[in-house]
């Protein structure tokens, strides 16, 4: 079996009132991910953060971000695109990437291609009631054309985000459609507490994915738990041959006295190992993913 990916989800746009330790600045970020490489992860994704903590996607932010990593760590780098803060056009949601790719210095390895649309109403469960109703996170196939020849063209790899089942036929139809490079690398989006818009982070709802992956080896699936923990989930997933995507971006684990990001993948890798699995190192990702050398 391949060794496990463990990606770091850094910090997404989740705020420091349930752990102190979220990463928002391109040093901190830099930080985070020297220990989390550490420990065992082989690749970082991260959103810019001001020091207030509110998005920031200016390129100088990205820029520096990765620059600083790159000082400190060999460990893969996974920029985002800006998720429902940035939803208008290619040209828009790909100028950032397009100029970091410019210079090897500062090319992303991973680019993110949510696979189409989703809502992403938080809903409260408690009042039976939408937060946010009207919440979409629109990513039409004509973009999505358009990002999958620019990620290409500039020598990265894409990270195929899966937020139900219609995200992974679209993404074999682009494969099909000579869009897309084996191994696919896809990320299976399951969520809890106040986002729905994913399959229910539970074994039903990963085997849900599983059964429409294709089974010929090209791919590399990873799983996302947005809002919940993975503690039942990470055996299954180790031992499916699938790889984890954790971090204090998508759940605070406050309940366990407010870990780091790196505490959480050294965990991760201790689990991974007792079942027979080395973690990956970012050179062996790079293998796995046949990303282009650094």
């Amino acid at each position: 079996m391949d060794k496990l990916i463990i990606e770091v989800r850094a910090n997404e746009y989740a705020n420091r009132n349930r752990n102190r330790n979220v990463p928002w600045l391109p040093r901190e970020i830099a930080g985070d991910a020297a220990e989390c490489h550490e420990a065992g992860a082989s690749i970082i994704h991260f959103h810019g953060r001001s020091a207030a903590g509110a998005p920031d996607n200016r390129f100088e932010t990205c820029r520096d971000t990765i620059l600083a990593i790159r000082e400190s760590t060999p460990i893969l780098v996974h920029p985002t695109l800006g998720y429902v803060t940035v939803t208008a056009s290619f040209e828009e949601r790909f100028a950032n990437v397009r100029r970091l790719a410019e210079q090897d210095a500062t090319r992303p390895d991973i680019v993110p291609m949510d696979m189409g649309s989703v809502n992403v109403d938080l809903y409260d469960s408690q009042r039976a009631a939408l937060r946010t109703p009207g919440a979409v996170y629109v990513n039409p196939t004509d973009m999505l054309i358009e990002l999958a020849q620019g990620i290409r063209q500039g020598g990265m790899k894409p990270s195929l985000v899966a937020w139900n089942v219609s995200f992974v036929r679209q993404i074999q139809a682009f494969s099909s459609m000579s869009l897309l490079d084996d191994p696919l690398f896809i990320s299976l989006v399951l969520t809890e507490k106040i986002l729905i818009a994913g399959h229910p982070g539970t074994a039903q709802g990963l085997d849900a994915y599983l059964m429409f992956l294709p089974q010929d080896g090209s791919v590399q699936w990873s799983v996302t738990h947005i809002g919940g923990r993975f503690d039942t989930l990470l055996d299954k997933i180790i031992l499916a041959g699938g790889h984890v995507q954790i971090g204090l971006g998508d759940y605070p684990y406050a309940e366990d006295g407010c870990p780091t990001n790196a505490q959480l993948v050294e965990r991760v890798a201790a689990r991974a190992k007792a079942l027979g699995r080395e973690a990956a190192s970012p050179d062996d990702a790079r293998r796995m993913l046949r990303l282009p050398p650094p």
